[in-house]
């Protein structure tokens, strides 16, 4: 059966600079901000990478041109994302992961409490009663999709650290949720194979993927076989920090999500990426 997926793209207009001030700056989204590390740019500049002009002022930069439409991009202070997060209805099982988390090393890689938000939300809109986490580090995101599936409802969640997973499973416990997420430990690669070999090809709803960057590629296309015509699937840090958009940036992890936004663009089944790409398939 041929697969497509219409994939909707929540990028971070961040234009970056090496000789500027790293700072959070954020996009709107249709119903969030996300936040990533970008920077503040003099009054005017040239973006290095597409070569053209871009102006800030204050809290926002303007970007020139009629190909971005005169578009704003504001910045986020320390006060602003305050705001942000007391504007969350983050549960309370929620914030006390998040600040154990806070403790931890590679902390950072817990998504923030307005991604988890979006992500719950999703679940809610899709009905989704079977869900894939592909990453799961202390359990936020996982958690937070958990608490709103239906007492029928499975989550599958992946993750190759142990030490981590057991605080996640420490909260799934916490929560009351540990019956609804299979937790699986390995290689996600390995665990998204064998449910394929088991037959759960084409029946799940809805799938996150934060993990891994250079097995993204081969991430899609694993899930691509599970979810079901009609799923949603999310990849996380699709701006990397803005490096994408970086020409003198060329790590691995760079280079190998440069690739997967490439790849998306291009792919014949994709009609169209510290932003995110939402992919529906059809």
């Amino acid at each position: 059966m041929p697969v497509a997926a219409v994939v909707a793209m929540a990028m971070v207009s961040s234009l970056v600079s090496r000789s500027s001030t790293p700072v959070l700056s954020c996009a709107l989204t249709p119903s969030r901000l996300y936040l990533v590390k970008s920077v503040i740019f003099p009054t005017l500049r040239r973006n290095p990478f597409t070569k053209r002009n871009f102006k800030r002022s204050n809290c926002t930069t303007l970007l020139l041109g009629q190909e971005y439409g005169n578009k704003q991009v504001v910045t986020v202070t320390p006060h602003l994302y305050d705001y942000i997060l007391t504007n969350v209805r983050e549960p309370r099982i929620l914030r006390q992961l998040r600040e154990e988390t806070a403790s931890l090393a590679g902390s950072m890689m817990q998504v923030s409490p307005d991604e988890a938000q979006l992500l719950a939300m999703l679940v809610q809109i899709l009905g989704a009663e079977r869900c894939i986490e592909v990453g799961v580090y202390t359990g936020y995101s996982s958690l937070a999709v958990a608490l709103i599936l239906p007492e029928s409802g499975r989550l599958v969640a992946c993750e190759r650290d142990s030490k981590s997973l057991e605080v996640a499973k420490k909260y799934y416990k916490l929560a009351g949720v540990s019956h609804k997420v299979d937790v699986k430990h390995g290689l996600a690669a390995d665990i998204l194979r064998s449910l394929i070999q088991n037959g759960e090809a084409c029946s799940y709803d809805f799938a996150f993927v934060d993990a891994e960057k250079r097995m993204y590629q081969e991430y899609f296309e694993l899930l691509l076989q599970l979810v079901r015509v009609g799923g949603v699937i999310v990849i996380d840090n699709v701006l990397w920090h803005g490096k994408v958009a970086d020409p003198l940036v060329n790590d691995p992890k760079t280079v190998s999500i440069r690739n997967f936004n490439k790849n998306i663009m291009e792919d014949k089944r994709v009609p169209i990426g510290d932003g995110i790409t939402i992919c529906r398939k059809r």
